[in-house]
Parts: C-alpha cells; sequence; structure tokens
C-alpha cells in the first residue's frame, strides 16, 4: 500500500511526539522535518535520521511529493502557514486550538473547500477509549436528556507567553463538548485573571449556555498544588465521571438521579418534593490503544479516502469561536457573549 507522505512543521513539544507517530504509522511516511531553530534541527536529524531536516517551508510547499502537512507551531503562526499549505495543494493538520481567532479558522474552512483540501484538527482526546465510549452511552440514550457539562483541568504550569489559560487549556474540554453534545451553544461568559505581572490570565472560569436548559461550566488554572483532569456529564437518567488521570478506571457511570414529585403544580413550590435515586457504578473496560496513534491512522484514512474527519476543520473553528468569546467576556469583565 502506498503511503502518505506527510511534512511536520515545528519539531517542538508536541511536533517531537507527531514525529514518532507518523514516522511509526505504516500508511504515512515522514518525509520532511521543518524547523528553524538549530538546535531543535539538530535533536530531529539525530532522532530521524532517515527524514530530511529543513528550515525553509517554501521547499515544503514547493515539493510535490508531499502531499499532507502537519503544523505544530506557536498558534499565531497556524493560519498563514496552513493558509499557504492548501493553498499549494495539500491536507492539514494543525495543533490545537486551530487558529488565534475565528476569522482566520473561518477562512481556512472555506479555502480547504474551495480548493478540496482536508483540515483535521488535532483534538487528540476524541481519540481516546474513554470519550468513545462516553459517546456509545450518550447515543445509546443511557444518560438520557442531558443536564449538565462541568470540568475541572487545572495543574502547576506551564506558564504560557502568547496565550491565556483557555487558550492554552480549554480546547481539549471545548471539543469532547462539541463532540458528545453535538448541540449549538447560546452564549459563553467568562472571568479570568493574570497572576504573573501581565495580561495574560493564568486562572479563568468558562460558563456557556445551551437551549434547552443544558450547561457547561469549566475551571481552568494554571497556579493549582495538584494535576486534575476530571470531568462530570449529567443526565436524567444516569451521570458520568471522566477522571483522565485515573489509570485503569478512568470513566465511570454512576445509576444516581432525583426524581422530582410529578404531582406537585408548578406553582405550589412549598410542597415540591424531590426523591433520590442511588443505583449501581459501572466502569466499563476502555480500549488502551494510544489516542494519537488513532489518530493518525484515522487523518491518513481520511485523506486516502477524501472524507471528513472526525476533528475537522469546521469543529476546529467552533472551539475557536468559543475562544473568541471567552477573550471578549474577559476582556469586558465577565459579560455574556451571544453566539
Amino acid at each position: 500500500m502506498e503511503k502518505v507522505n506527510v511534512a511536520l512543521v515545528g519539531y517542538g513539544y508536541w511536533g517531537k511526539n507527531l514525529a514518532r507517530v507518523y514516522h511509526s504509522c505504516p500508511l504515512s511516511n515522514l518525509h520532511t522535518i521543518c524547523e528553524m531553530n538549530e538546535g531543535q534541527a539538530s535533536k530531529a536529524k539525530d532522532a530521524f535520521p532517515d527524514t530530511e531536516v529543513i528550515a525553509d517551508y517554501n521547499n515544503v510547499l514547493n515539493n510535490s511529493d508531499i502531499s499532507t502537512v502537519l503544523i505544530a507551531t506557536p498558534v499565531s503562526f497556524h493560519y498563514e502557514l496552513a493558509k499557504q499549505a492548501i493553498l499549494a495543494g495539500k491536507d492539514v493538520f494543525i495543533e490545537k486550538p486551530m487558529t488565534q481567532y475565528s476569522w482566520e479558522s473561518e477562512e481556512l474552512v472555506s479555502l480547504a473547500k474551495e480548493h478540496g483540501r482536508i483540515i483535521m484538527v488535532d483534538h487528540t482526546f476524541l481519540y481516546t477509549g474513554a470519550v468513545k465510549k462516553i459517546k456509545e452511552y450518550i447515543s445509546s440514550g443511557e444518560l438520557g436528556k442531558l443536564t449538565y457539562f462541568d470540568s475541572v483541568r487545572v495543574n502547576l504550569g506551564l506558564f504560557q507567553h502568547d496565550v491565556n489559560v483557555v487558550y492554552d487549556l480549554a480546547p481539549h474540554d471545548l471539543a469532547i463538548l462539541d463532540y458528545l453534545v453535538e448541540q449549538t451553544p447560546t452564549s459563553v461568559m467568562a472571568m479570568g485573571k493574570s497572576h504573573a505581572n501581565n495580561d495574560i490570565a493564568s486562572l479563568a472560569y468558562l460558563h456557556i449556555e445551551y437551549p434547552d436548559n443544558f450547561i457547561a461550566h469549566f475551571h481552568f488554572n494554571w497556579m493549582a498544588p495538584v494535576k486534575l483532569r476530571r470531568t462530570i456529564i449529567g443526565g436524567d437518567k444516569k451521570m458520568i465521571l471522566f477522571d483522565d488521570l485515573e489509570p485503569s478506571e478512568k470513566i465511570k457511570i454512576y445509576d444516581k438521579g432525583i426524581v422530582v414529585n410529578s404531582d406537585t403544580s408548578h406553582e405550589d413550590v412549598s410542597k415540591l418534593k424531590i426523591d433520590y435515586r442511588v443505583g449501581d457504578m459501572v466502569a466499563p473496560k476502555l480500549e488502551s490503544l494510544e489516542a494519537l496513534q488513532v489518530q493518525a491512522l484515522h487523518f491518513i484514512d481520511c485523506i486516502k479516502e477524501r472524507k471528513q474527519p472526525i476533528s475537522d476543520g469546521e469543529q476546529g473553528m467552533r472551539v475557536v469561536k468559543i475562544l473568541d468569546a471567552s477573550l471578549e467576556s474577559i476582556n469586558n469583565g465577565g459579560v455574556k457573549v451571544r453566539l
């Protein structure tokens, strides 16, 4: 089977992981690594001696043997690098978040459609066994009507110099939310504060409202004493606890909830009766494959079959729109921003 020739742009923290996965993927060939930093380029040459390492991105764009570009640079470069790749007739994989501004994502999606190119965004969690299993439970109706999504993603550092804590940490959870819920949010509110003598928020709370009384709430923090990656998804039948740091039982399904006395009229609040339902907890077995490998295989398959990935440009754009709205809200004291 003919392999897809890919070029990686950016051999930094995340680029190293992408290089490893696409170099070992049976369906792809890590043809080129483009890295301007001499120190990082030297490390790339040592790690992948059979891969060409270059500094000039134009050589990637002008090489007809390369059909696909993987972009793993700071977010401020995503738009221009991806735009040039699409115009050069190449499919594009973009590290999260897709772009810095929503208008950039919109333009990339439009260009990709116009030129028949595929965009995939690096929303890695969608390819984990845990999130795929949660999707199964929600799609089957076992949780019932969804009521809320409550997430905490905190740790000590790493402080970013170009984006705030929401842009750094939220794309993971927003992508999961978008994938699981499949509803269009109506508004965003966010509060954030900087604690590093700059204007970049290091702690933030993000609140998203949806039609039909569904809400999502997030806590992001670079200054927590412990690392937490925990999400609760509530339904009117069952609830799910997703703890990504758990080594084995990452998701637990609880048969718990409330039962409101339907005989009580809406006006007679003083007589409202709520009972509690407590049943079993189930921790299902999960697929144990590395999410990055699953994601790479999916991307290459989409390229070969010319189909849209799960985390396509449209989803990347929806995530960035919420990031845009959160920044607007933070900058204006937490006002509600309509979407």
